[in-house]
């Protein structure tokens, strides 16, 4: 018996621009067409465009001038005629290769390839060939990137993300090769999320991941227990030639789907995230020793007597920095910046260390924290909590009533925290600058000031977003939705960990010596330059000027500039998030370039190691070269920076996807509402609608747009009506209802309200 599925179309993304969907069941056809119609007259360059098209399409098939029309859907004699000599200048130009009298095939270039085969959920998938081996004789230190090569959604092979592959490329008539997947030499891990549907013979796993575009067939006695409804993650075991549907066996059964604890480790497996922590891990980590010795307190400098205490989310249990304060002679303040000092208790090589590796960042999603080191030492063993004696590693300033630093040193030391607070503590002390150790937090604060003020002025981007948060119920439903602001409290600490930060960079980075001494750095690049003008061109609809030449501050100033005069607009969140898009991504590097965003020249991450792995990386490395160490290989510390790199950006997108769920989960009671937005995303399927009341963003899909044919215009960032020129555009102001709220995809469908 053949079982064969196709996944469900989805709304969004599978569609063409025009209003319409396939129907379910509705039978594809075998050739690809580059036509809807069937009787038309095409110009020559439309013509030959729509023969080029087929035969990229089908690379393997052979037609003749009557079959190639016939696949395009012309009937005119005399459009066939023309397809006929189009064929052979097209086999003259060496595009197409005559395998007999009439009868063509699309060229191929002689030579394959090898490489990475890469799936998009759009359809435009690429091939990456592999790099070209370094010639030793050649000086240049410097190999070229290949460039990706495109592969149709028919010419795969089956080969999933990330698998290694054999191409044939082909070529196209005034532009770059394509490619065609040949063989899957090597398969990379793959496993899905999705739903289980379980019949009596067999099984399919139902997937919304937009890469895979069928079910995967799961045999009865590969379900580890798993039921009709349940999610669960399955891994691909085959996907034969000849087969429609993929392979696999489940590896996890997650519980059933809707269930709160079950969806959120749904979205951690789909990003390949962990869940729980292994329980050899645990038991080494309760093993560590907790007392701290005299010996301990004899090697470090004692702070346990100077005024400390720890800021903080009120939900907080990783408190991983402090901040200690006390008075110099004329005007001068000693503040200190104590760090855990989790690398004093975390040894390299061990099973902790690697498995803080493994994850190399916390993930925070809406209702819980996965963290990066077993909690018995995030929450407790490492944490700064108030009256215990803690070791740390810490950054000392002495700075002058304008929060000049005048002297810093880099010590490990031992703290007894005086009192933790939270935000809304802090900030009530500055705003009535009454309660515990107010004096002191005040005088934090107006140095804070100071210096986030310098950094400004000397080319600092002003990026201060809101965060979306829910209150949820003890189940994890949640019941409103609200917005967190920095206030000077959380600016207040962010102040003097930059400061920190870029200290510990700067001892590395400026050191002297014939060779420089490796080390993690935060790097930001400068903002691509096309995008900055595809940004300036869209903000002049608003009103706003935007500088995109002359030197670097001139630019950052313009950007602060439009951000300050964007606040309280009903575009504001708009125009932040747009020029966050247009800007590059922090990663960590031992290549140090600076950092654009904070405009440092040398930046670091040091002051959260109880959550990132790179912060340890950089404790190990200060005290490695304090001791007089030789610099580590630089290769193999760009490897760790690589993969916290890409972790950080998988965890970044984990939490997104906690946030969208729970936005999907609170607008699910509120079907058929209306709710005034703005227009946030313009698609080719569709508006993207932000709501005002609560930042939950949904999709009105082109098919809803029933008023007028309407085409994507991508330059100015909208949708515009061919018969009544009607326009919607990125910032447009719109009302909308709630039409559905999709849980497993994630996903607001809204309509237009009357």
């Amino acid at each position: 018996m053949k079982i064969t599925r196709k996944k469900k179309p989805t709304s969004a993304g599978k569609q063409s621009r025009r209003n319409d969907r396939e129907t379910p069941g509705k039978k594809k056809k075998k050739v690809a067409t580059s036509s809807r119609h069937s009787k038309r007259i095409l110009k020559k360059d439309a013509l030959t465009q729509a023969i080029l098209e087929t035969f990229q399409l089908n690379p393997r098939t052979i037609y003749n001038y009557k079959q190639l029309s016939k696949a395009i859907g012309i009937e005119a004699q005399v459009q066939k005629l023309q397809t006929a000599d189009i064929l052979r200048i097209l086999a003259d130009d060496g595009v197409l290769t005559e395998t007999e009298p009439g009868r063509y095939r699309l060229n191929r270039i002689s030579e394959s390839a090898t490489g990475i085969f890469r799936r998009r959920s759009n359809g435009r998938h690429v091939f990456i060939p592999d790099a070209p081996a370094a010639n030793p004789t050649d000086t240049d230190d410097e190999v070229p990137t290949p460039e990706p090569i495109s592969v149709d959604d028919r010419n795969t092979a089956h080969a999933l993300d990330g698998d290694r592959v054999r191409v044939q490329l082909f070529k196209r008539r005034r532009g770059e090769p394509e490619a065609e997947v040949m063989e899957v030499l090597e398969r990379a891990a793959h496993t899905y999320v999705g739903r289980l549907e379980v019949s009596k013979n067999y099984a399919f796993l139902v997937t919304e991941d937009r890469t895979l575009s069928n079910d995967i067939f799961v045999p009865k006695s590969a379900l580890k227990g798993g039921r009709t409804g349940d999610k669960a993650v399955v891994r691909i075991t085959e996907w034969p030639e000849h087969a429609t549907n993929p392979t696999g066996e489940v590896t996890e059964v997650l519980g059933p789907a809707g269930d709160n604890d079950t969806e959120m480790h749904a979205i951690l497996a789909e990003y390949g995230l962990p869940t729980h922590y292994p329980e050899n891990v645990e038991q080494a980590a309760r093993r560590i020793p907790r007392a701290i010795t005299a010996d301990d307190i004899a090697e470090r400098e004692d702070f346990r007597d100077v005024t400390t205490f720890t800021i903080d989310p009120k939900d907080a249990k990783d408190f991983d920095d402090a901040l200690s304060i006390r008075t110099l002679d004329e005007g001068r303040w000693e503040i200190g910046v104590h760090i855990a000092d989790v690398t004093y208790y975390v040894k390299p090589g061990s099973v902790i260390d690697k498995e803080a590796y493994e994850r190399a960042t916390s993930v925070y999603l809406v209702d819980r924290t996965i963290p990066m080191l077993p909690e018995c030492l995030s929450n407790d063993l490492c944490s700064l909590r108030p009256d215990e004696e803690k070791l740390t590693f810490s950054v000392v300033f002495e700075l002058n009533a304008e929060a000049e630093v005048l002297a810093s040193r880099i010590v490990r030391t031992v703290i007894r925290s005086n009192r933790r607070f939270t935000y809304e503590e802090a900030q009530e002390a500055i705003e009535t600058g009454r309660g515990d150790f107010s004096d002191e937090i005040n005088t934090l604060n107006r140095l804070a000031k100071k210096l986030r003020e310098r950094r400004f002025a000397q080319g600092a981007i002003d990026f201060d977003r809101y965060e979306v948060k829910f209150e949820i119920d003890e189940k994890g439903r949640p019941l409103s939705v609200y917005f967190k602001e920095s206030k000077d409290a959380n600016k207040l600490i962010e102040e003097f960990m930059l400061l920190a930060n870029r200290t510990v960079a700067e001892s590395i980075g400026k050191r002297g010596g014939r060779t420089k001494k490796t080390f993690v750095y935060r790097i930001h690049e400068q903002p691509d330059t096309e995008k900055m003008e595809t940004f300036a061109t869209f903000v002049r609809r608003f009103g706003y000027k935007l500088k995109t030449d002359g030197s670097k501050s001139d630019i950052t100033r313009s950007i602060n500039r439009l951000l300050d005069d964007a606040k309280g607009r009903p575009e504001e969140n708009l125009i932040e998030t747009l020029a966050v898009r247009s800007m590059q991504k922090a990663r960590y590097s031992t290549d140090n370039i600076g950092h654009y965003g904070l405009a440092f020249t040398y930046y670091s991450h040091f002051t959260s190691p109880i959550r990132r792995y790179p912060d340890m990386m950089a404790h190990r490395l200060l005290v490695r070269y304090a001791a007089g160490g030789r610099s580590v290989p630089k290769e193999a510390c760009e490897e760790e920076c690589d993969h916290c790199s890409q972790m950080e950006q998988l965890a970044a997108n984990a939490e997104r996807a906690s946030i969208k769920y729970k936005q999907v989960e609170f607008m699910s009671d509120k079907i058929g509402q209306v709710f005034d937005g703005v227009i946030s995303g313009v698609t080719e399927w569709g508006l993207y609608v932000e709501l005002n009341d609560n930042k939950c963003e949904g999709l009105v899909p082109m098919r809803d747009l029933d008023d007028d044919f309407y085409d994507f215009d991508e330059a100015n960032y909208a949708l515009v009506g061919r018969r009544r020129r009607h326009t919607y555009r990125l910032g447009d102001p719109i009302t909308i209802s709630v039409e559905h709220a999709n849980l497993e995809r994630k996903q607001l469908d809204f309509r237009l309200a009357e």
